[in-house]
């Protein structure tokens, strides 16, 4: 987790469009301060989805598209909330 961190601080640090759009931001007379807050989840997986193959579609994600139905997990919901987005579930639908 701390080498993701620090990958992602790098590749900040190290962007030119970066520091062209702070440089400008500083030519006009203002400070700047960046704070950028990332949220990184981590599940464990069991052994059938780790053995599972690394196909772009699953034959799950095959019926959402033909069914036009998702199905959220608790996490996926939790997320939703911080968002502040709303999600009717499928009994008051």
């Amino acid at each position: 987790m701390q080498d993701l961190g620090n990958a992602i601080n790098e590749s900040l640090s190290d962007s030119e469009r970066i520091a062209e759009a702070i440089g400008e931001i500083k030519r006009a007379g203002y400070d700047v301060f960046l704070v950028l807050e990332a949220t990184i989840g981590f599940n464990k997986r069991d052994a059938s989805t780790a053995d599972a193959s690394d196909d772009d579609t699953t034959d799950e994600e095959q019926e959402v598209a033909t069914t036009g139905k998702v199905r959220f997990t608790t996490q996926d919901q939790r997320f939703l909330k911080a968002l502040r987005i709303a999600v009717e579930d499928e009994a008051s639908s």
